[in-house]
């Protein structure tokens, strides 16, 4: 069967079609919009035109998957929506709207559903997986391919950038505030206070886009998902605005990611402060994630 996904997240609204034959899964297209809903954040409320811009692409999707008579939809949000303080009447307000149902997945289910779809393309049986969203961060050490720890931090590319960033990209002196903010609230995430490893599986569009910076900017190739820690802080220092970037630098930056330059580094800060915490060597970006894992635990598994 044909099923569509729609991934309401922080920073980006996709929709992505499957099809579904018994346990296989095989992606056929992904849509994706770049909206930036945790910046419509004011003072925890979601604003109007927050609400709109999202209702506005849903609208598209539905008549896409209207058009293909596509009729298997699950809609999910994530941090923006899930923490905002009017929450329930954003979402209800969507759904009224539009006419799909929308479920607020918790922290919890997020971090759960991250590492069920990773987890098919991990090689290793334990390790730790990360995934920088737009508005949260997800964290889980499992073991013999079981979750041992998760949480969902409130730390994201995008809600660093609205906070601590005033201009496209952020001075060194906000790096250092975005820096000394997830060291705090990593410091109250007690459970993984022992945690070493020496290598991070990472998903998420934050990842997605340093791999591929990381890959222009060391001459790697394309395909290359693995990512030397130890060079987060070069790729950071690169391009904060109140240093000299070089007409490479800048070509690199467009050319790996273009829908994300402003949120970028805010999400670097995040990984680098997390690699030194856990004291990982490397981070390896998978491309399956929430969504995978959505369809293997909530759709296949029912």
């Amino acid at each position: 069967m044909l099923h569509g996904i729609i991934d309401i997240g922080s920073n980006t609204v996709r929709m992505a079609i499957y099809l579904i034959e018994g346990s296989h899964i095989e992606m056929l297209l992904k849509k994706k919009h770049t909206v930036g809903l945790a910046g419509y954040l004011k003072d925890g409320l979601m604003q109007q035109q927050g609400i709109d811009k999202a209702v506005e692409i849903l609208e598209e999707f539905k008549s896409f998957l209207e058009l293909f008579r596509i009729t298997n939809v699950s809609a999910f949000t994530t941090a923006a929506l899930r923490n905002a303080k009017n929450s329930r009447e954003a979402v209800g307000q969507i759904e009224a709207r539009t006419g799909l149902t929308i479920r607020v997945i918790t922290g919890d289910e997020e971090a759960t559903f991250d590492f069920i779809g990773a987890t098919r393309t991990l090689s290793s049986d334990d390790g730790l997986l990360i995934d920088i969203g737009g508005g949260s961060t997800e964290i889980v050490t499992y073991r013999s391919r079981k979750i041992e720890y998760k949480t969902s931090l409130p730390i994201g590319s995008l809600a660093f950038r609205t906070q601590y960033v005033h201009g496209l990209l952020p001075t060194l002196t906000e790096c250092m505030q975005m820096q000394a903010a997830a060291e705090e609230v990593l410091n109250g995430a007690e459970a993984f206070a022992g945690v070493q490893v020496d290598g991070i599986a990472g998903i998420g569009g934050t990842l997605k886009g340093a791999s591929a910076l990381y890959n222009i900017l060391f001459n790697q190739p394309a395909a290359n998902n693995r990512l030397e820690t130890k060079r987060l802080r070069t790729i950071i220092g690169n391009f904060v605005s109140d240093h000299e970037m070089t007409q490479e630098m800048t070509i690199a930056l467009m050319r790996a990611v273009p829908d994300r330059m402003h949120t970028i580094i805010p999400g670097l800060v995040i990984a680098d402060v997390l690699a030194r915490r856990f004291k990982a060597k490397v981070i390896t970006y998978s491309d399956s994630g929430v969504r995978e894992g959505y369809i293997y635990d909530q759709i296949i598994g029912r």
